[in-house]
């Protein structure tokens, strides 16, 4: 929100231009600097670790008669006002977008596309005391670039009253692209439902990090989460509970529309994942026909898993299927969709490769591209199909072979180790919320291993990037959700983003520390690990 200038002490003009001087290098103001002043927050001291860092010469200091440039693109400018929405309540400075390259525009913050070798995602950043230039070639390169140059400026910067600053941004070159395309979070709004206010404070959340993919879990036993015209008792009655019995909730299709929509302002694309065969007990409740013996199971609000089934013999479940995946198909413009399919424990592994070898199909007649969990190796994963590796460390040498002999296929591999990125496992045995099935995960042992590395046989060519799933069985409030995902979710978006060789935890922790006044500005609620060197308060 732009500020009221009327309420704000202005800097007289002459002040302001012996700042700008001195920002320029052309001239030096000698009074001496007040508490407030801080050095700039170094190059490498960002989450994710750029690929390339190369610091050097004074910095750069926002003031007054700071500008923002903007090529003349909608686009762009939207990103300009991105920026500048965050800028301007901290500083308490104009900021006025302009178009065109800011030529000469001394003091300036420029956001330029330019053809050059950035890739899809890919940034340049370089600050000197003229200035600081973001360019890339497409748009979300220049939104992460905005992302890191949060990171550059002081933690105030993220608030939303005026700050004392300085704003000043070290000087040098970041040059950065990531390491995978696909950097991924998943939410569980199935198991409790969260509005589209809460998921979209979480889609703000993980595009600090440069997460790129927003999976939402939005069928499971305990609730169906998004409105499907032709199939109504779905969300109205099958959405009708949650874990413990709560109200629960479902997204009609203009708020879903709203939630992509928020997404796609900040880079993300949204991946819905309908889980069956099994985890459908939601769906078997609201439609007695789609249950082998035509009764409808009761609601169910507890927390076990694999008891549901679809009917695979039915024609009506493959009608029920095409229905689905058809309307949430021409919702969603991104490019895939997640079928589940995993603990289907009340599934035979015959019924299971039938549902899937005609359920797959289906997801490609509507223009999609299949996500399965990894299970979907144990069938016959379509051609193009990516499979989300959940295992753990003690997972059978057997289940990792076949994920892997899929992956030298041409299976695309998303890794989700549940005892390593799995956000909702408890930290510790004194966790208060989460559960640990798959062990406790601290912060460490989420962020010290090596997705090109970690599943024996698979190629590396195979690994398409990473996700951080979180699970809702315990959590209600977007503090629970905050708790678990930080700190652990920034670990898993270097993982996904910065180049193996800069993975080292001792370096990571300190960065890691630096991260937290700014949660604290932005109200993010986090886990204080014992494992990192926090700053005292």
């Amino acid at each position: 929100m732009r500020r009221n200038h009327s309420t704000t002490p202005r800097t007289p003009r002459i002040l302001g231009s012996l700042l700008l001087l001195a920002a320029a290098g052309v001239f030096t103001l000698t009074a001496a600097p007040t508490a407030q002043a801080a050095a700039p927050t170094e190059l490498d001291r960002v989450v994710p670790a750029p690929a390339s860092v190369a610091p050097g010469g004074l910095p750069y200091r926002i003031t007054w008669a700071t500008g923002v440039h903007v090529d003349d693109s909608a686009e762009v400018r939207r990103i300009g006002s991105y920026l500048t929405g965050i800028l301007r309540p901290s500083t308490g400075y104009p900021l006025p977008i302009t178009t065109g390259q800011g030529a000469g525009g001394m003091g300036g913050i420029q956001l330029h596309l330019t053809q050059g070798d950035f890739g899809a995602e890919g940034y340049r950043l370089h600050s000197d005391p003229a200035g600081v230039t973001i360019t890339a070639s497409a748009p979300a390169g220049l939104f992460h670039g905005v992302q890191t140059l949060r990171q550059l400026l002081p933690p105030a910067v993220e608030k939303k009253t005026t700050q004392p600053g300085p704003w000043q941004i070290a000087g040098g070159t970041v040059e950065d692209r990531p390491r995978y395309s696909y950097r991924g979070a998943m939410l569980d709004v199935s198991r409790h439902f969260f509005t589209v206010a809460q998921v979209e404070r979480y889609i703000d959340e993980l595009a600090m990090y440069k997460i790129n993919e927003l999976h939402l879990h939005l069928s499971d036993d305990q609730g169906w989460r998004i409105a499907i015209d032709s199939w109504p008792r779905l969300a109205t009655y099958g959405g009708s509970t949650e874990v413990g019995g709560g109200k629960g909730g479902y997204y009609t299709k203009d708020q879903y529309r709203q939630i992509v929509s928020y997404a796609a302002s900040r880079y993300l694309e949204v991946v819905p994942e309908i889980d069956m065969p099994g985890h459908t007990n939601a769906a078997l409740a609201s439609y007695a026909q789609l249950n082998c013996d035509g009764v409808a199971p009761p609601l169910y609000t507890g927390t076990q898993v694999g008891f549901s089934s679809l009917c695979v013999p039915k024609d009506v479940t493959y009608t029920f299927a095409d229905d689905v995946i058809r309307e949430l198909a021409a919702l969603t413009p991104g490019r895939y969709l997640h079928v589940g399919g995993d603990e289907a424990h009340s599934t035979s592994h015959a019924d299971y490769v039938t549902f899937m070898d005609r359920v797959q199909p289906i997801v490609a007649k509507y223009g999609k591209t299949v996500i399965g969990w990894h299970q979907l190796t144990g069938a016959h994963p379509a051609k193009g199909a990516l499979a989300q590796y959940w295992g753990l460390d003690s997972t059978s040498a057997t289940e990792k072979a076949q994920v892997a002999q899929a992956a030298q296929n041409g299976t695309g591999l998303i890794l989700s180790p549940a005892d390593r990125v799995y956000l909702d496992m408890k930290y510790t045995s004194t966790t208060g919320l989460g559960t640990k099935w798959a062990g406790y995960v601290e912060v460490q042992r989420s962020y010290d291993w090596n997705p090109g590395s970690y599943l024996p046989g698979a190629p590396s060519s195979a690994i398409r990037g990473v996700e951080a799933p979180l699970w809702s069985e315990t959590l209600k409030t977007s503090a629970n959700i905050e708790y678990m995902a930080f700190p652990r979710l920034p670990g898993a978006a270097e993982l996904g983003w910065s180049p193996a060789a800069t993975h080292n935890w001792n370096t990571y922790k300190v960065r890691l520390a630096a991260q937290s006044p700014r949660w604290d500005a932005l109200g993010i609620t986090y886990y204080r690990s014992p494992q990192v060197p926090w700053p005292k308060n």
